[in-house]
């Protein structure tokens, strides 16, 4: 069966990690899941993630973070442009999410970035998600 949000799916199995306390989870690869991946390392919602060549496809394996009493870091994790309805904001319309403490997910010019990144660049482009 044919994936139709490869994006959505890939939150998901994050989603569901982190509701059954995993230490990883395995997602397929794509460039766009890697981008995404290395802003969530980068701002610390993940600890690491590795690009695995197993066979037939390539995978990534995503470690998730949890916090000193056992919660998770990320809370919440929604996703904003969907294949059916693309979600776009200019360099002024992007505004911080949770005053601050959470991230938007961005698709710019330059490469996948985070909100703040957006900020300091003076870019815009497709929100692709949340992170609270």
């Amino acid at each position: 069966m044919s994936c139709t949000d490869p994006i959505a799916d890939m939150l998901t199995v994050i989603r569901n990690g982190l509701a059954a306390n995993k230490g990883t989870v395995t997602i397929p690869h794509s460039n766009l899941k890697v981008g995404i991946c290395a802003v969530l390392k980068e701002e610390g919602y993940i600890t690491r993630f590795d690009v695995m060549d197993t066979k037939p496809a390539k995978t990534i394996q995503v470690g998730l973070k949890y916090g000193p009493g056992g919660e998770s870091v990320i809370h919440h994790l929604d996703r904003m442009s969907t294949p059916g309805h693309r979600r776009y904001s200019g360099r002024g319309a992007l505004k911080p999410v949770l005053r601050g403490f959470g991230i938007s997910i961005v698709s710019t010019s330059q490469g996948i970035l985070s909100d703040r990144a957006c900020r300091k660049k003076r870019l815009g482009g497709e929100v692709l998600c949340t992170v609270k």
